[in-house]
């Protein structure tokens, strides 16, 4: 993908998540590997229905500012993307977001790690409840660390979620299809719980994600089940 065109993916996801409701005011954060091993991200205090591609900084493994017109900064909550880079060569774009029903279940102190439901365990797997960290710290790097090597997605507690990805549109995707899972299962608790499906259709499910994504370099979590 051109560089022009990636900026303005960033930006069209930035719009989409607005719009959808899983940010408000300055809430959320997105950043993009680039191919010279910078990162594209957005920028600290604006929301993310006005970003354009010139607001769009780049910064280096360590946060520091390598491009951006004026005086536009990455978001203090950068550590908690570079972390994600550092531990993961696999993953090429992040997505930082307040998704209503899914944050409730972080709020609450309720992680989603289960299976029941056939499209979410092909799409991203298990979802764990990290432990709680102050924002802008290295807390919150700290507590998503254990489990990066074997989720793709994460309940930050009393926080939000993250979801990373090979590229932005996947990242994208897991945090959509995280929102949706969230607001199913809470139908299910209303409806009196939801029915996990047993282990050996879940391992088949499983097997599945490696053609779902067209996996060439499986990370070491795709099969992960912590049950």
């Amino acid at each position: 993908m051109k560089y022009m065109e990636l900026r303005e993916q960033l930006c069209d996801i930035c719009h989409k998540m607005w719009q959808l409701g899983w940010v408000a005011a300055n809430d959320g954060n997105v950043t993009v590997r680039l191919p010279d091993g910078n990162f594209l991200a957005t920028p600290t205090g604006y929301s993310k229905s006005f970003i354009t591609p010139e607001k769009l900084v780049i910064i280096d493994s360590e946060g520091k500012v390598i491009e951006a017109e004026g005086n536009y900064k990455p978001s203090s909550e950068i550590k908690m993307h570079l972390r994600c880079y550092r531990e993961r060569d696999d993953v090429g774009a992040v997505v930082h977001a307040h998704p209503p029903t899914a944050t409730g279940y972080a709020v609450a102190g309720k992680s989603l790690d289960e299976y029941s439901m056939i499209e979410t365990v092909i799409a991203i797997g298990s979802i764990p409840l990290t432990p709680y960290g102050t924002p802008s710290t290295d807390e919150v790097p700290e507590a998503i660390t254990p489990y990066l090597p074997s989720h793709d997605v994460f309940l930050l507690q009393n926080h939000g979620a993250l979801t990373v990805g090979a590229d932005l549109i996947t990242a994208y995707y897991r945090m959509e299809t995280l929102e949706l899972f969230a607001k199913i299962s809470l139908t299910a608790h209303l409806l009196g719980g939801a029915r996990e499906i047993e282990r050996p259709q879940i391992d088949k499910l499983l097997d599945l994600r490696e053609n779902y994504y067209h996996v060439t370099g499986k990370h070491p979590g795709y099969k992960h089940y912590n049950k």
